[in-house]
């Protein structure tokens, strides 16, 4: 069993013993917490959190156990019931609350659950942030309220509607565009809250024809619910079959989205993000910031536009940041993430296909033809365990020497910036482990660039 305490959340499988996983204890305790951080930092007025949950089996237990111990500190609780990540942020705002629980372990399997924190922006909280509610979980610094101040719960399931209109408002969403083109679009929801709110998305887009895969919102994901290639075989081989234009991939929590050909093939989560910004560039000229281990092809795209790139560190709060900083237009991370700050600030897969269905109808081509006008990148992922008696942070610091004449990038770990490649290191958190992507014009090329840094860790590690 499992449980990660990180400045993003607390995420664990559920089951087991208190402080090894994802206990109703330890629910309890990192609640109040985060209910105790909320306290001493908000600027509003009024004491009300909202609560959203995707549809994984445990979800509806933890949502009472988070619910009951917020009233229990004081909060009233407004329970927004199946709602995707992004959904549970805006509806932060909308309530005009300060804070909000996303019950969601993204991409990882059933039997995991998390607490996913949010501040009265309806954004991530930052690092500093995250570790304070670590602390006050630690030192259980925390008193529930007597009585005559416990809370009340609400319940409100208007958001996804919402959401949509907000989407359907946003002035680069065609909706007649989308009508006109009378596309076919396949969906794989991975049985979460995807597939109650992407369908829907799309018939108020002017989509007819949608095909539903997997988009009942049971919790019982039929297939590992992370959107990559080898998780994803059931909707490409519907795509061959089925004669859809595009097919949209969801993780359980909706905040990130792969784009299916029409071949069967996959468009690149990294070119969601890709294709995106080259349709908000086109429209609205300015800045974009992705995260350092995503692909150059949005540098690329951006510099075409005449705009500025930036990177940041990885992680989704570090992108807003950055966003925020540049005033850039588009933003995100190449897992598939788009963050439209015209919305609001959070990876968003909503935004993402209504964007990418008025890019592809005004276009007027194939997904197949839209994808190679974009520059070609391939990303390899892998990673070399350590021993734990080496110090992670002196490797990394002899590789960076080691590239010394390169642009070099340390901000979050070690990236190496060559002419027509690059190679990010970082360390884990928690093991003695250098994850290491690269990326080139070939996977072939990338792999090698990866296998070449591993030598040189190997070498430095005997010297």
């Amino acid at each position: 069993m499992t449980l990660i305490k990180s400045i993003s959340g607390i995420r664990g499988t559920i089951g087991g013993a208190p402080g090894d996983s994802l206990t109703p204890l330890d629910i309890v305790k990192f609640t109040a917490a985060f209910a105790t951080f909320i306290s001493r930092t908000t600027t509003k007025t009024s004491r009300t959190i909202v609560v959203g949950r995707d549809a994984r089996l445990s979800g509806s237990m933890v949502c009472d156990v988070v619910c009951g111990t917020l009233v229990a500190m004081g909060f009233d609780v407004v329970n927004i019931g199946l709602a995707s990540t992004p959904t549970t942020e805006i509806a932060v705002t909308g309530e005009n609350a300060c804070g909000g629980l996303i019950l969601t372990a993204s991409h990882n399997p059933r039997q995991w659950n998390a607490l996913k924190l949010l501040n009265e922006r309806g954004e991530f909280l930052n690092d500093a942030e995250g570790k304070e509610v670590l602390r006050i979980a630690a030192a259980e610094e925390y008193e529930f309220a007597e009585i005559d101040h416990i809370g009340t719960v609400y319940s409100n399931t208007t958001y996804n509607r919402r959401h949509i209109d907000q989407v359907l408002a946003l002035d680069l969403v065609d909706t007649e565009a989308i009508r006109k083109a009378n596309f076919t679009v396949a969906v794989d929801a991975v049985n979460s809250v995807g597939g109650t709110v992407i369908p829907q998305l799309l018939r108020a887009l002017g989509v007819e024809n949608v095909i539903e895969l997997n988009c009942e919102a049971t919790g019982k994901f039929v297939h590992n619910p992370e959107p990559i290639p080898e998780n994803l075989t059931g909707i490409s081989d519907l795509m061959r079959t089925a004669r859809a234009d595009v097919g949209f991939v969801v993780d359980p929590d909706v905040d990130r989205l792969a784009i299916v050909q029409e071949t069967g093939e996959m468009f690149g989560e990294e070119y969601t993000l890709v294709a995106v910004s080259d349709y908000v560039l086109t429209h609205t000229p300015g800045a974009t910031v992705s995260n350092l281990s995503s692909s150059r092809a949005l540098r690329d795209v951006t510099r075409a536009h005449g705009g500025e790139y930036t990177a940041a560190a990885v992680g989704e709060v570090n992108v807003t940041t950055e966003m925020k900083r540049t005033g850039a237009v588009i933003g995100g991370e190449g897992n598939g993430g788009v963050i439209y700050p015209e919305l609001h600030y959070g990876r968003d897969a909503l935004v993402g296909v209504a964007l990418f269905l008025t890019l592809l109808a005004k276009k007027g081509c194939k997904v197949s033809e839209l994808r190679k006008t974009y520059p070609q990148y391939s990303i390899y992922k892998t990673k070399i365990q350590l021993s734990p008696s080496l110090d992670v942070d002196a490797i990394l610091d002899a590789v960076k020497k080691r590239y010394a004449g390169e642009q070099i990038t340390d901000i979050d770990g070690v990236k190496i910036d060559f002419a027509d490649s690059w190679v990010h290191l970082r360390k884990s958190n928690t093991e003695p482990i250098v994850r290491i992507y690269s990326e080139a014009s070939t996977m072939e090329a990338a792999e090698l660039l990866a296998d070449k840094i591993k030598a040189i860790i190997a070498e430095i590690c005997n010297a």
